[in-house]
């Protein structure tokens, strides 16, 4: 077992065909961790290998037709619940923060508050903006951050989300807020791969350093 992990730990890619297959295996893996699959990755490198050399499989058709609808029936029944809880949790959080002080609440359901105050214009929707941002789950957990990147971000006001853009135009050169994004105005029903679920509401810390105009 030792001198496998050994091996593992320094494998080293040769050619054009192991940089590829590695690449493959990236990708399959990046997939299956967007979708929250549990996988039991020794099993699942089996099956892969098992197509690859032809091998007899470990179940029969029949039994891998019958696993298959059953593991759709439950993944979309686990999407359906996640889906109520992040909504319900989100109207919640949402709703408590009309009490706090220094919430400003907008017609569209967008909650700021103003962390520091900017001086001059407010970009248009066809603006290019310079920002630092930091995203986060209602949780606190982040999931996207500028300022752990070390570099702002340059973005077009008008192809980011709804409720980004709609700060944005509001605010000026310098100004600093804190959003509370409701999911119809962020990632939506269908949420962002694994990290950011299906209705759920974020929380988002923008720095507007710059607009940029027209580019």
């Amino acid at each position: 077992m030792a001198s496998q992990v050994n091996a593992k730990q320094t494998l080293t890619l040769k050619n054009e065909r192991e940089k590829m297959s590695y690449i493959m295996g990236m990708d399959i893996g990046e997939n299956i961790r967007r979708q929250a699959i549990d996988v039991d990755p020794d099993i699942f490198l089996k099956g892969i290998r098992d197509v690859l050399t032809g091998t007899k499989p470990l179940l029969t058709e029949q039994e891998i037709r019958e696993f298959a609808a059953r593991f759709q029936k439950e993944m979309m029944e686990n999407q359906q619940a996640l889906t109520e809880k992040n909504k319900k949790e989100g109207e919640a959080f949402l709703s408590g923060d009309k009490k706090k002080e220094g919430i400003v609440i907008l017609p569209s359901g967008l909650q700021y508050k103003v962390i520091k105050v900017g001086i001059g214009r407010k970009p248009q929707p066809t603006d290019k903006v310079t920002i630092h941002y930091r995203a986060r789950l209602l949780n606190g957990t982040e999931f996207d951050s500028s300022y752990r990147r070390g570099q702002p971000e340059i973005l077009q006001v008008n192809e980011v989300m709804p409720g980004l853009m709609e700060a944005l135009t509001l605010m000026q050169e310098g100004a600093k807020w804190l959003l509370y994004i409701p999911p119809d105005l962020g990632y939506g029903e269908r949420g962002a791969g694994g990290r950011i679920g299906p209705n759920a509401a974020v929380l988002f810390e923008a720095e507007l350093i710059s607009i940029l105009g027209k580019q």
